[in-house]
């Protein structure tokens, strides 16, 4: 385990121990006026069995699996499973135990306190961490064997993403490279020389399965060396099949799967939160931001208040999408017209003033939720594209029509890792579908609750749209 994977495995346990005993003392003293806990040696057992139920909690939950190099927000949806089991186990001992101590402290109260603490510090040493990274402070330095579409993509993440915590040393490859920005460290055979020149904390490698006496070859290298070594799948098999290990005896194999929403049990989990979601989105907040917002649509130009596009929905079924109206009706908003479909583009003169502000914070998708409802779309899943873009890349661009087996979504794994607002280029579109690919071959309902999460925090600071 290097150092990252300890450090962090260490803050998150150290914190979780603080946010505990903070939160049953506080809970206590809210609840009685004063400090009366402990004043015994049984207290005090309590109080490590306390931990004790924590940590099986956060164990069976996996809240310790190293998550540096993840969105915050699937951190707290794996901090809020934890809690809550938590709540559940110590609940069902006291009960069946007849404590005393269940009337102690407010069971809401110290779970409330707790979750909110641990988030908060977890949240700071994280910060800390990323701080440490960008100063070069702190990184792990790896090495990569193979230069090709799946290693360039990969080296250029870690250099747009330095909290990621680690600093690429160079490229491994039979053929020498010659590009801008990229350092070549020689062929093969030159791996354990470099392995033992400098210091190397991983490699990563990225050979073609064909090359099979090569990868042994690095694997072998790197296992005397006692340095870790991962190998990365091309592009391609990322997005083509939903793999899972599983264990025969002492070998381990692959299945590849179905997909998981192909299974009718999640189909009718995700529709029930697709409703439930929408419905309390309406209750909560659509009757009154709705309103305001068709006033505000209606004042600032002529037209009407919702604008509606063919799209297409699950297995390239055209439905109607619908959207606050953000362009000037006279100037090129022709509604439902594939011929005059243009993309939006920045400055684009046709865009109104409260059109800009809508787009900026994506308030102009918020009709989508009748979509939701009608059963056309989802809340989360691949966003759906205007049709004569869909007739565009159905042909240019690999695996696009994949991307329709599931309902689209208001928004989707593509939209949280910065693919939003015009599509520029061919690889651009290649990246969205690569994204939204592995989005279907990876559902799970809490991936679903990361990117709504996520999108609501990209809600107010990102600037992708317009």
């Amino acid at each position: 385990m290097h150092w990252k994977q300890r450090f962090y495995k260490k803050n998150q346990i150290g914190i979780d121990a603080i946010s505990l005993l903070v939160s049953l003392f506080a809970a206590i003293y809210i609840k009685h006026q004063a400090f009366i806990f402990p004043k015994s040696f049984t207290d005090l057992l309590f109080t490590i069995l306390i931990i004790g139920f924590w940590y099986l909690s956060a164990h069976q939950c996996r809240l310790y699996r190293n998550r540096i190099y993840k969105k915050f927000p699937e951190e707290i949806l794996f901090n809020f499973y934890a809690s809550a089991l938590f709540v559940i186990i110590l609940s069902a001992f006291l009960f069946l135990s007849k404590s005393g101590y269940a009337n102690l402290f407010s069971f809401s109260v110290f779970a409330g306190i707790h979750f909110s603490l641990s988030t908060i510090f977890k949240y700071y040493i994280r910060k800390k961490q990323h701080s440490a990274f960008y100063e070069g402070a702190l990184y792990d330095s790896i090495i990569i064997v193979g230069y090709n579409k799946s290693s360039i993509e990969f080296s250029k993440t870690l250099k747009e993403h330095v909290y990621y915590g680690y600093k690429c040393l160079g490229f491994i490859n039979a053929e020498p490279i010659q590009a801008e920005g990229i350092k070549y460290l020689g062929a093969l055979e030159n791996l354990q020389q470099q392995l033992t020149s400098q210091h190397v904390d991983e490699v990563i490698i990225a050979l073609p399965s064909k090359d099979a006496d090569s990868i042994r070859y690095c694997v072998d290298v790197c296992d005397q060396l006692n340095i870790r070594v991962r190998i990365m799948p091309a592009l391609f098999d990322l997005t083509i099949k939903a793999e899972e290990m599983d264990n025969l005896g002492v070998l381990s194999v692959i299945n590849l799967n179905e997909l998981p929403l192909d299974k009718w049990e999640n189909q009718i989990f995700k529709t029930i939160f697709d409703i439930v979601f929408s419905l309390l989105f309406f209750i909560i907040v659509g009757w009154w931001l709705f309103p305001i917002i068709a006033i505000l649509v209606k004042l600032d130009s002529r037209g009407s208040v919702f604008y509606k596009q063919e799209r297409w929905g699950v297995n390239n079924t055209p439905i109607m999408c619908y959207k606050f109206r953000t362009m000037q009706f006279e100037n090129g908003y022709k509604g439902n017209n594939h011929e005059d479909f243009e993309q939006t583009s920045r400055n684009d003169p046709r865009v109104t003033k409260l059109g800009k502000v809508l787009r900026k914070y994506s308030l102009d998708e918020l009709p989508q939720f009748w979509n939701v409802i009608n059963g056309e779309m989802s809340v989360v899943g691949p966003r759906p594209h205007p049709t004569p873009m869909n007739l565009e890349s159905m042909n240019s661009v690999a695996n696009y029509l994949k991307r329709h087996m599931v309902k689209p979504g208001i928004t989707g794994w593509a939209q949280i890792n910065g693919c939003r607002g015009e599509v520029r280029t061919h690889e651009e579109m290649e990246q969205r579908v690569n994204f939204d690919l592995y989005y279907i071959h990876r559902w799970s309902f809490t991936l679903d609750l990361q990117i709504i999460l996520q999108t609501i925090i990209k809600m107010l600071r990102d600037k992708g749209a317009y």
